[in-house]
């Protein structure tokens, strides 16, 4: 697949992980170890719009370890290629364990917890479970997307709707044959 460079430095791309609304996330590796290196894209998003993505990716990860939610370290940032090399998290994504009928009901503590940090910092954070990826017993947030706090897009106001086989999941689910 070909190698993303960052800062001078080659990361081999061993396959896409996806693609969200501000970039490509690809798995990498590089002297044995694997990466996450994300592409950031300037592809039209009819629901949201964005300034500098790259200075809101460094922005918002400040914010979000600021406020102690667990998110993947952020290894290195290119600012002039607008990618970002983050810290692997292994795991299966919230999406595909409900998708796959598993249940997720040991991991809404620590999502409610985090949505909890999110609020006491005057932000929300994207609660879509494509976003977090339990590795062993911990839940991580592994986008680095915030936005100030509105009650209409908090956890259990939004985000928890998509968290099981919910008709919104179902709708989804179809639109987007994942």
């Amino acid at each position: 697949m070909g190698s993303l460079n960052v800062n001078g430095k080659a990361y081999h791309v061993v396959r896409l992980l996806g693609k969200g609304k501000g970039g490509y996330s690809y798995l990498a590796r590089r002297d044995g170890w694997q990466y996450v290196v994300k592409q950031i894209h300037h592809e039209p998003c009819d629901y949201y719009t964005f300034g500098n993505k790259i200075e809101a990716e460094q922005n918002d990860y400040e914010r979000l370890k600021n406020a102690g939610i667990r998110i993947p370290e952020m290894l290195d940032i290119d600012v002039e290629n607008e990618r970002i090399v983050k810290e692997y998290i292994d795991g299966d994504t919230v999406f595909d364990m409900v998708k796959n009928d598993i249940s997720v009901d040991r991991f809404l503590p620590q999502a409610r917890e985090m949505a909890a940090l999110a609020k006491n910092a005057g932000l929300n954070i994207d609660y879509f479970p494509t976003n977090f990826v339990a590795q062993g017993d911990l839940l991580y947030y592994i986008d680095y997307e915030c936005n100030s706090y509105m009650e209409e897009w908090s956890f259990e106001n939004w985000g928890v709707k998509y968290w099981s086989r919910t008709p919104e999941f179902e709708a989804y689910l179809n639109q987007n044959q994942r």
